[in-house]
């Protein structure tokens, strides 16, 4: 499942064409490995918001080391911008003269991370000041290159102690393939957050279901939340007995074999969580099908079953997880959407349809949620698995390139996405639907 292009262009021949006929350089990304500092290097502060005086303490608490003086040559590995005192359209020049000068002074795969407020909670010239960070991060994010990634993270009023999670995500190589993107902290519902006992086990003593566990995505979502402390109980297909029960075995975890689109699924699962666990902390909806036809050749099994593992039964579970209060205090519903969801596909009416209708579920429930429960998704891009390997060549080729990375991404990438939204430390990230496809360049 390698990136043979890329190791291509790390050859002598490779680079002389890449030089001469510019064709995509890809920057091999920097990835977490377990008991690694969050950041190797320093992040350069800058910005005069509501939450730069916090910020040296907050990335302290993280143990990311920080400065607000960029003077002199010195590199570095992040910068974050205070942006959330910007109110009006010419204070962003603001953004230009703190940017320029360091942009060069960069490390390889830097992470630029800038606040805003909430544009909706405001109005007139903020309010429009606020809306141009959008562009102005993800038109960054398609220029830093050398593996770099550019964030916008808006910060509800109130919601200002509720950052350190999202900025450890961010400024870390957790945070790898996931770029270009806008999250909002505090927008529904909570504006606070527990603090992590361990930032290295933020998930000790918590319960994590995944559906779909035993190989592929589902098996890394599984591997990162055991890393990051959880007990796991992995859900799968009777056919994928023997992959679910020696991860599960592995990870000392909890196996339930069963068809989440089956009438009793959502009774069943409820109830081994109750019984066995006594409820459940993370809530996991990876399970999901393809049954790829352009809709005018398309049979109706090929539509309802799609529909049905990927949307329906997601619904169904997590229903009966709330009305039976299965799942604690401060829990997590994390459901796994695509791009596709988002920009559509050829070929892909039935799973585009599921993938957007799993963002309609997050919509719905934002607002709804209780006692701390929040509600995200993951939007995956092109991800390189076993499944996209038999994808025909130049189709996986345009698949892989098409982003500001001119990579795809690894299925670690969308699990590290949902091991931060279920952090304790999350609570007030609630809503969000987060792309991790490099930043796409058309459609998404």
């Amino acid at each position: 499942m390698s990136d043979r292009y890329q190791g291509f262009v790390s050859t002598p021949i490779g680079k002389l064409l890449v030089k001469n006929l510019g064709l995509p350089s890809p920057t091999r990304l920097e990835r977490y490995t377990e008991g690694a500092p969050l950041v190797s290097g320093t992040v350069a502060l800058g910005g005069s918001g509501r939450l730069a005086a916090s910020l040296p303490t907050v990335l302290d608490g993280l143990g990311i080391a920080s400065t607000t003086d960029s003077s002199g040559d010195a590199k570095f590995k992040g910068l974050v911008f205070d942006a959330t005192g910007l109110t009006e359209s010419g204070a962003l020049i603001a953004l230009q003269e703190f940017f320029t000068p360091l942009l060069r002074r960069l490390e390889t795969c830097p992470r630029v991370v800038v606040l805003g407020t909430t544009p909706e909670a405001l109005q007139g010239s903020a309010r429009v000041a606020q809306r141009a960070l959008e562009g102005f991060t993800r038109s960054l994010g398609k220029e830093i290159g050398r593996g770099g990634t550019v964030q916008l993270v808006y910060v509800s009023q109130g919601a200002e102690d509720a950052i350190a999670s999202t900025l450890a995500f961010f400024l870390s190589p957790k945070s790898a393939y996931v770029s270009g993107q806008v999250v909002r902290i505090g927008a529904h519902g909570s504006t606070h957050a527990e603090s992590a006992a361990d930032w290295s086990k933020p998930l000790a003593g918590k319960v994590a279901l995944v559906t779909g566990a035993s190989r592929g995505i589902g098996e890394h979502i599984a591997r990162v939340l055991h890393r990051d402390g959880a007990t796991v109980v992995g859900v799968d297909v009777p056919q994928a007995a023997n992959d679910l029960q020696a991860l599960m075995t592995e990870l000392d975890g909890d196996q339930l074999l069963l068809d989440i689109t089956a009438k009793d699924a959502p009774q069943r699962i409820a109830h081994a969580l109750k019984e066995k666990h006594g409820g459940v902390d993370v809530v996991v909806h990876n399970a999901g099908i393809t049954r790829d036809k352009k809709l005018a050749n398309m049979a109706g099994d090929r539509w309802a079953s799609v529909i049905g593992v990927n949307l329906t039964a997601p619904e169904r579970i997590t229903r009966e997880l709330l009305d039976q209060l299965v799942i604690n205090d401060n829990g997590r519903i994390i459901g796994v959407a695509s791009i596709a969801g988002i920009a559509g596909n050829v070929g892909q009416t039935n799973y585009a349809a599921s993938k957007a209708g799993v963002i309609g579920l997050v919509d719905s429930l934002a607002d709804e949620l209780k006692d701390g429960i929040t509600v995200n998704a993951v939007a995956p891009g092109f991800i390189i698995t076993q499944m996209t390997a038999a994808v025909p060549f130049a189709t996986r080729e345009i698949g892989q390139r098409l982003n500001a990375m001119s990579q795809g991404g690894l299925p670690v990438d969308v699990a590290e996405t949902i091991a931060w939204y279920a952090s304790p430390g999350s609570t007030a990230v609630n809503g969000n639907v987060v792309r991790v496809c490099g930043q796409m360049m058309l459609g998404a």
